[in-house]
């Protein structure tokens, strides 16, 4: 009978090669490959109180939510984390409701959904209309566990932390949104406060909560690279996606609860 228990402790995820490069940055990592898999993996481990922990890495081979549930699963298989992390960069909203967000600022979504789920129609028979472009939205949704929120507050607020963070939802969807009329129908008007958006974020915390026992938390913590809007740019990618990992790093090393601690 399979072994039903943790076997790692922390578990990243990253979509881009600006993220995977960030994600080497904060630690020393061991590269591997596992047999019959043609994935690259990276381990490394951390103290804390007496107690080591461990840490693995992967990089999914392409963006989006497909490549997201598969390296998603497959980690959760191989490792059985008791915590899957996803870091990385993400588009922010810039709305009146946040508008204190700046690049590098991070976002870590209580709420992750998909807003481009749903069915094209004629305009007249749509929620969401777009010239002669008609849509309605089926869109569904993942709650991240409060126990985790609650850690990521606790961290939010620490001395350790350097970041600025802002707890909200997250919209996923299969593609790059330039367009601030794309976001304010399709995204705003299902659900006004949304905090960020990226392409990977649904099929991670989904695959977490559907996997088989034992499931590990989900968490998303993303940085605020651009926006939603035609004046996106890869400017500041590499900072947004060190500052997740920084607050990622802070946050399993100094916060979250592993057995015996």
């Amino acid at each position: 009978m399979e072994d039903r228990a943790y076997k790692t402790d922390v578990a990243l995820m990253t979509a881009t090669l600006t993220e995977y490069n960030a994600v080497m940055y904060i630690h020393d990592w061991e590269d591997f490959r596992l047999k019959g898999d043609d994935q690259l993996y990276n381990r490394t481990s951390f103290m804390r109180d007496g107690f080591r922990h461990t840490v693995v890495h992967a990089r999914q081979k392409e963006m989006g939510m497909t490549a997201a549930a598969a390296t998603a699963m497959k980690m959760i298989y191989e490792f059985r984390p008791r915590y899957l992390i996803m870091v990385g960069i993400a588009a922010g909203v810039a709305r009146d409701c946040v508008a204190d967000q700046m690049y590098g600022d991070v976002v870590v979504p209580d709420v992750v959904w998909n807003y481009s789920a749903g069915k094209f129609v004629s305009p007249e028979n749509a929620d969401i209309a777009f010239g002669d472009v008609g849509f309605l939205p089926r869109s569904t949704f993942i709650s991240i566990p409060d126990e985790v929120i609650g850690y990521v507050k606790t961290a939010i607020e620490a001395p350790e932390n350097e970041c600025c963070v802002h707890i909200g939802p997250m919209a996923c969807g299969s593609t790059v949104v330039a367009n601030s009329n794309v976001l304010e129908k399709q995204i705003h008007s299902q659900m006004d406060n949304t905090a960020g958006l990226d392409m990977e974020s649904y099929a991670v915390a989904y695959a977490a909560m559907h996997a088989t026992e034992p499931r590990p938390l989900p968490i998303i913590i993303k940085s605020v690279c651009d926006y939603a809007s035609s004046q996106k740019s890869d400017d500041f990618q590499k900072f947004a996606a060190y500052t997740a990992c920084d607050f990622a790093k802070t946050l399993y090393e100094k916060f979250l609860p592993f057995d015996g601690q």
